[in-house]
């Protein structure tokens, strides 16, 4: 059980005024910051602190806004409240998928995805050309594959949407629980909107082998051309892969994690 931070005690206390007294609270593993589990008479709920060194567009108010615009669309937890730097919202009780359940419920995933596709645009566009340069000037080691293929990408400039939306941008088994209710999405914290087909193109990034059937099954479903999507996803590919590395070393570099150096490494000598 863990000690609670006294900016997260108070907020609670706020908004519940016997949970300073009787809550119980339990870190939970993360990357991107503290998450905190938190058990109370009155039910329980997740805390999520704004990373105390900077993650390029990771922004907890805009995560509680874009939460706060979804909360009827049953795509994900139910926000709470937000003051800095704590970020309240709903525990979805269920199972975390396994990667084997990711591909296995394939169909499923699609279904959510056009859900959240089909939403209001959220207002925080996703930019990556910004992103990645903010990624360039956060980190201390950078490869030379790094600005060799950045400039390139600048130079040519982001792809024209095939079609935008709200997207998740974090589409993994580890961010997908099995409820009662059926599957919902978890960790909203890079959500923005953006191209269906940079989406795709991320899920397919984490399951890359049954690529063809996740473009089969969300083109049916989204009522896009397929050979299109395929396009437009290969696109992104590029953008996508920068992001992938840049987002490594700069976790590595906070870090001092081993693995996560392991795969910056591998992921500049893929480019």
């Amino acid at each position: 059980m863990l000690n609670p931070d006294p900016q997260l005690q108070n907020l609670l206390q706020q908004q519940w005024p016997t949970a300073q007294a009787a809550g119980h609270f339990f870190a939970l593993p993360g990357l991107s910051g503290q998450s905190v589990r938190v058990q109370m008479p009155q039910g329980e709920l997740l805390a999520r602190r704004a990373p105390p060194q900077p993650i390029p567009f990771v922004d907890r108010q805009r995560e509680y806004r874009i939460l706060q615009q979804l909360r009827h669309a049953q795509l994900g937890p139910q926000p709470l409240a937000w003051r800095h730097p704590w970020l309240l919202q709903s525990w979805l009780p269920g199972e975390v998928l396994t990667s084997a359940q990711f591909n296995a419920q394939r169909q499923a995933i699609v279904a959510l995805l056009q859900r959240l596709h089909q939403q209001p645009l959220t207002g925080y566009r996703l930019r990556l050309a910004p992103l990645l340069q903010r990624y360039w000037q956060l980190c201390r080691q950078r490869h030379w594959r790094w600005q060799r293929r950045l400039q390139r990408l600048l130079q040519q400039g982001e792809p024209q949407p095939l079609r935008l939306a709200p997207l998740h941008m974090d589409v993994h088994a580890g961010n997908l629980i099995a409820t009662p209710e059926g599957l919902r999405l978890i960790d909203w914290e890079y959500a923005a909107d953006g191209d269906v087909a940079l989406e795709l193109a991320a899920v397919c990034a984490v399951d890359g082998d049954t690529r063809s059937a996740w473009i089969t099954d969300y083109a049916a479903r989204a009522q896009l051309d397929e050979p299109a999507l395929a396009c437009q996803m290969q696109r992104w590919q590029p953008w996508l892969q920068l992001l992938m590395a840049s987002w490594y070393q700069l976790r590595a570099e906070q870090s001092q994690d081993d693995t996560l150096l392991q795969l910056a490494q591998a992921s500049w000598h893929d480019l």
